[in-house]
This record gives C-alpha cells, sequence and structure tokens, in this order.
C-alpha cells in the first residue's frame, strides 16, 4: 500500500509576528524603554483574543484595553505619540481605535450620575433584563459565558466601581466581595478575577515606582546638561589673555648742555 503525506492545513491567522510587523508598520517612531513592556504585553494579549474563535467583543472588554492603556501609559514622552500607538495597537491586531474610544465615551456616559447601589442594581439584573444603556451592556456580557475570558474584562469591572464610587474599592474585603459578587453575576470566573485584579493593582504600583524613578533620573540628568551649558557658556564668555606688548616709544633721559 502506498501511503499518502497529508500536508498541513493551510491557516491565514495572523501570527504574533505579523502583529508586531503591523504595530510598527503604524507606528514608525521607537517605544520608550520603560513602556516598550507595557506596549508589547497589551498587543500579544489582544492578539491572542482577537485570532481566538471564542472571544467575542464588548463594552466590558474595551473599557479594560483603554483604561489599561490609559493608567500604565502615564507620563509617556512624548506625549502626543500615545495616541499614534493606541491606534496601532488597535489597528495591529484588526480594530478599531475610535470604535474603543467612543464604546467606552458611551459607556462612561452611561455611568454619569449612577450610585454605587444603581450599579449593583443593574448587574443583579443583567442576566434577565436588557436595553439600550448600561443595562443592556451589562446583559450582552452576562449571557456571554461561554465566550473567551480575558483579565481586560476584570479590569473593564474594576473601573466601573472606579467611575461610580472609587471608595467602595478601598477596603480590601469589602473590594473581593464586591468584585467576586458582580463577576458572578455577569457569568465571570470569580476567581480569575479575583486574581487578576490583585496583579492589576499591583502591576499599577510597581508602574508608578519605576515612573517615579525614571522622573529622577530624567532631573538629574537635566540638571547635568545645564551645569555642562552654563560651564560651557561661561568659559567662551572669558576674555583671552594675550601678552601685551608696550605700544609707547622708549623715552630718553638726555640732559641738554
Amino acid at each position: 500500500m502506498s501511503s499518502i503525506l497529508l500536508s498541513p492545513p493551510v491557516t491565514n491567522l495572523r501570527t504574533v509576528s505579523d502583529t508586531k510587523r503591523a504595530f510598527y508598520n503604524h507606528h514608525s517612531r521607537p517605544i520608550n524603554s520603560l513602556y516598550r513592556r507595557v506596549v508589547e504585553e497589551l498587543m500579544v494579549e489582544m492578539h491572542l483574543l482577537s485570532v481566538n474563535v471564542d472571544f467575542v467583543y464588548n463594552s466590558l472588554y474595551a473599557l479594560g484595553v483603554v483604561t489599561s492603556f490609559d493608567r500604565f501609559m502615564v507620563g509617556y514622552e512624548p506625549e502626543q505619540d500615545k495616541v499614534s500607538i493606541f491606534s496601532a495597537i488597535c489597528q495591529a491586531v484588526g480594530g478599531d481605535p475610535q470604535k474603543y474610544r467612543q464604546d467606552v465615551e458611551t459607556l462612561k456616559a452611561d455611568l454619569s450620575g449612577l450610585s454605587l447601589s444603581d450599579l449593583n442594581t443593574q448587574l443583579g439584573n443583567a442576566k434577565t433584563t436588557g436595553g439600550d444603556s448600561l443595562q443592556g451592556k451589562l446583559h450582552t456580557v452576562a449571557n456571554q459565558a461561554s465566550a473567551k475570558y480575558t483579565r481586560l474584562m476584570a479590569v473593564g469591572l474594576y473601573t466601573l466601581f472606579e467611575i461610580v464610587d472609587v471608595s467602595s474599592l478601598d477596603d480590601k474585603d469589602k473590594r473581593e466581595e464586591l468584585l467576586k459578587t458582580a463577576a458572578e453575576l455577569l457569568a465571570l470566573p470569580a476567581d480569575k478575577v479575583d486574581k487578576d485584579l490583585e496583579m492589576y493593582r499591583s502591576n499599577l504600583d510597581k508602574m508608578a515606582q519605576a515612573q517615579e524613578v525614571m522622573k529622577d533620573i530624567l532631573e538629574a540628568e537635566r540638571k547635568k546638561r545645564e551645569q555642562r551649558a552654563q560651564a560651557k557658556a561661561g568659559a567662551s564668555a572669558e576674555p583671552e589673555k594675550t601678552t601685551e606688548s608696550a605700544d609707547t616709544p622708549e623715552s630718553s633721559d638726555t640732559t641738554e648742555a
């Protein structure tokens, strides 16, 4: 019997390398070294989700993406590059940066004026009640139980409470109970949400510390440059030291007879 060699199936899925290459096609400027890991990790995570057949985009995910980018990119210089970087990340994974931003602004508008009690009520009704505003968005998430979970959804959930009542997150025990209940109401894996958010808060603290260190380094370098410039300016301002020769003729002491 002759054996038939089967070729592996051809796939057109983007690879991580394809996505990174697309990113740098959209944003050609180098990434500040302190923030390079932030950009690449977010991009790779979004890439892996974009090629996962079980992943479903929703407003909570969009809020997590935008919040993560904005929080971890605080202090980035040059400031104007942040718009280009975010746009390049979204486009590299086949997304629309304007849709992300618009969906987040709409969600924030839905949350405007809500109390913590209002938010908890809508979360409690998420499984059964739809609508056009926040309730409808929560209903969509709660009924996507089979969809791929991502830590960015956990960040989005956390941000909901930050927007409505940031003080509700101050106490660790109350925060964990609040988020655990909310995760369960939205059919999200509560244990994973808890772990992901602890990591998120920890990474925010570490990034803030690294930014302070970088700020001190840059300030020290700025002062050194100023000192060198002042020293150079002072040196060029000094008059040239030249040996002066006597220009007046020698006088002869002759006595007339």
